[in-house]
């Protein structure tokens, strides 16, 4: 009498991992992928089919045919975890998906810079050691009026480094409206403490006057901090002092004034009808004696801290020893010369640069755009889709008061539940990030790129319902 087949012994039928790689499909394989990630693909194949005959949702073992098209699915598969993904949601500097993103012209000029060797620090005119701020600092200055210029690896790190080498041991004086917490946790109060600076509270939450800074100069105040609100404002019964107001009366009685914008633009926003937020240009021009922002938000460059200002500070600054410990890399500093060499021309600018694309596009262009990706979602019967207007946002902290008129299309489908439709646009292997509104998908066109649409177009056409 025959013997019953059991799982165990079913088990032992499956192909050995000797036998696979000896296989001349996984030399095909080898010669398109690493062998690490062929023979980890294979290893997974085999475990799964493994458990499956064990735990009876396979009964039979698969063919090596049937191994091989599951290992090339595995393979097709993007190893990296750090991806691109698709912004569908209309905040256009999205701290969780990478705040700015960079122009394809700003990308490939990396090319030419990092596959040899640079002249980070050398000076080729005078063939000696140079400074790699320079790269920057001409053009950063000549942008904003600064006497000077220092890039760091981030605005965070900026601010540290202007209170630790100009405040240390110093009264601080900062309104207590301005004494916010952005990200990670990271407070104004605490970085002021760690970079040394004696923390020196003037006025409230909602009202800080001119008298309150006045009274502060008094009690010993040498440096004032004034500090962008991040993600939230204050409005009603409030008010604020001026930078100008501010500037004249700490300049005249010996102190620094400090401003950390978080974030700014290196143009004049009005020149494309957007009425939100100032140039950096203007807050010198008021008065600030350093001012700090990041690179990566409305400048639109790569993740960097900006730090400009008066000449002798700067010098101070650049001589403290903690700065080798946050200084910027060649990657960063190719990328954000690039960015800004565009500024030259603020048309040009908004042309090459994404982040200003975003912000300064007309809302017309928006619509014309959600129609056309409406027409492509459609191609797929199983969704219905309709045009809609959105609120977009800055995102990053940037400008939290500010709504941007958008366009978008929300669409849905009487076979499938939002929640999985976005869990599978989620699960993509390029991510398509979108937002929900009344239990609709819905995606902004603001924040797409036209090749995000074909993206979007290839996952209707494959995506099973």
């Amino acid at each position: 009498m025959k013997k019953k087949e059991t799982a165990n012994s079913r088990a032992r039928n499956i192909p050995k991992m000797d036998v696979l790689l000896a296989d001349e499909r996984c030399d095909l394989l080898l010669k398109k992928h690493p062998a690490f990630f062929v023979k980890d693909a294979l290893r997974k194949a085999v475990s799964e089919i493994r458990e499956g005959i064990l735990d009876g949702s396979l009964s039979v073992v698969p063919q090596k045919d049937a191994i091989f098209e599951k290992v090339s699915s595995m393979l097709a598969k993007s190893p990296f975890t750090l991806k691109r993904v698709v912004n569908a949601t209309g905040v256009i500097l999205h701290t969780n998906l990478g705040r700015a993103p960079l122009g394809k012209d700003i990308i490939d000029h990396l090319e030419g810079n990092m596959e040899s060797y640079s002249n980070l620090e050398y000076d080729s005119e005078r063939g000696k050691r140079g400074s790699r701020y320079d790269h920057v600092s001409k053009i950063l200055c000549d942008l904003t009026g600064a006497e000077d210029a220092l890039v760091v690896n981030n605005n965070a790190a900026a601010v540290f480094i202007v209170l630790n080498t100009l405040a240390k041991e110093k009264k601080v004086s900062i309104s207590r409206g301005e004494l916010v917490e952005i990200g990670g946790s990271f407070r104004i109060p605490d970085i002021m403490k760690e970079a040394g600076a004696i923390l020196c509270e003037v006025g409230t939450t909602n009202k800080t006057r001119m008298e309150d800074f006045e009274k502060s100069l008094d009690d010993g105040a040498e440096i004032f901090l004034k500090v962008h609100r991040s993600n939230f404002s204050i409005k009603g019964f409030s008010e604020d002092a001026s930078l100008k107001d501010m500037a004249y009366l700490i300049h005249s009685n010996g102190g620094i004034l400090i401003e950390d914008l978080g974030a700014g633009f290196l143009l004049n926003p009005s020149l494309f009808g957007f009425h939100h937020g100032e140039s950096v240009k203007k807050h010198l021009e008021e008065g600030a004696d350093i001012v700090c922002f990041s690179g990566d938000k409305l400048t639109g460059g790569p993740q960097a801290g900006i730090i400009l200002g008066k000449k002798d500070l700067l010098e101070k600054i650049k001589k403290n020893q903690l700065l080798r410990i946050i200084r910027t890399d060649k990657i960063s500093l190719a990328l954000l010369e690039k960015t800004l060499i565009y500024y030259k021309d603020p048309y040009l600018a908004k042309e090459k640069i994404p982040v200003l694309r975003m912000f300064f596009s007309d809302e017309g262009k928006l619509r014309e755009r959600a129609e056309k990706l409406s027409e492509i979602i459609k191609k797929n019967k199983d969704y219905e889709t309709r045009l809609i207007k959105l609120k977009d946002e800055a995102g990053g902290g940037s400008l939290p008061e500010v709504i941007l008129d958008g366009w978008g299309v929300s669409l849905s489908s009487k076979r499938l539940k939002t929640k999985d439709l976005e869990e599978g646009l989620r699960k993509n292997d390029v991510p398509i990030i979108s937002r929900i509104i009344d239990d609709k998908t819905v995606f902004s066109t603001r924040t797409l790129f036209e090749s995000d649409m074909d993206i979007i177009g290839e996952f209707f056409n494959t995506f099973k319902v």
